[in-house]
């Protein structure tokens, strides 16, 4: 299969602390990579990272609370002094447009590549990202200020060719995409091979679904059902669950029942309280209502 990892740059939350960096990771998947928010410190993790970032063509930001946005006008400069042509797509909710573009103009002057400002309206559920290979789809999300998540999700693939049967049947090689498009094979006498002789199954679809800052929404399971893997953000524990209610956003319990409920692959927990030295107790929480969930760390790759 091919490769489809989210790489953690920052997990942190509003307060800068020296253990966690601000919100920000790369989804690479078939050899693209995706910028997920941008916080202060993000170019600094993507030279730590080694993915190569001049390849980033597209960067999205959930919601404009300065932990998830304030390092993009650095990367932006970053990208010009590195002598970039290509165009970068900006995609977030549409108030930031005019911040950008006046950030640009006095920061950025004779950039030598072009910004595009794509508008997202945080309140509806559209894909916002479209190629052969996948899509990337917002998620509404509940929080201080407007605010949607990311829905990454792979294009069906085609079947595997069996080539000990291509090979058995003296198939020519320019048939093998009819094949792996549904064709039978007839032979010569007329003896009709199946394709699912053929051929194997495809690779499952998979999908990422990153959720920003939100308040707990238990209607969130619909949306998210069945996803590979989610990142559900987790500011709190139990410990603190009315400053959860109060700054709307969600504790690791609620992160863990939503994963729950969306019967996801996998939960990775992040956007951890300055409060809290030790996750562990939040991971705790979490795995007591769904077993299969791990804790966001700088610079950790999931695998999808």
């Amino acid at each position: 299969m091919l490769p489809f990892r989210v790489h953690i740059l920052g997990c942190g939350s509003a307060l800068p602390t020296l253990r966690h960096h601000a919100s920000s990771q790369v989804v690479e998947i078939r050899d693209k990579l995706f910028l997920v928010d941008c916080g202060e410190g993000c170019q600094m993790q993507l030279r730590r990272s080694r993915l190569g970032f001049t390849k980033i063509n597209n960067i999205f930001i959930s919601h404009l609370h300065g932990d998830h946005c304030f390092g993009l006008i650095g990367l932006i400069s970053t990208l010009g002094m590195l002598g970039r042509t290509a165009p970068l797509n900006v995609y977030a909710p549409s108030d930031f447009e005019s911040m950008l573009y006046a950030q640009i103009n006095t920061f950025c002057g004779g950039l030598g590549y072009e910004v595009r400002f794509v508008p997202l309206d945080t309140e509806v559920k559209k894909i916002i990202y479209d190629d052969r290979s996948l899509s990337v789809e917002t998620i509404p999300l509940n929080h201080r200020v407007p605010c949607c998540g990311f829905l990454f999700k792979e294009k069906p693939t085609l079947p595997h060719i069996r080539r000990d049967m291509i090979d058995y049947y003296g198939i020519p090689e320019s048939q093998i995409n009819n094949i792996k498009n549904g064709m039978d094979w007839v032979m010569e006498d007329g003896d009709v091979i199946p394709n699912s002789r053929l051929v194997t199954p495809a690779d499952p679809v998979r999908s990422y679904a990153y959720c920003s800052d939100t308040k707990y929404m238990p209607q969130l399971s619909q949306v998210l059902r069945g996803v590979t893997t989610l990142y559900h953000e987790s500011t709190y524990g139990e410990d603190n669950k009315k400053n959860a209610e109060k700054y709307y956003h969600s504790t690791a319990s609620q992160a863990a029942t939503v994963a729950r409920d969306a019967n996801v692959g996998q939960l990775i927990l992040g956007h951890f309280s300055a409060r809290y030295n030790d996750e562990s107790i939040l991971l705790e929480e979490a795995k007591s209502i769904f077993a299969n969930a791990f804790l966001a760390k700088e610079m950790a790759i999931f695998n999808v």
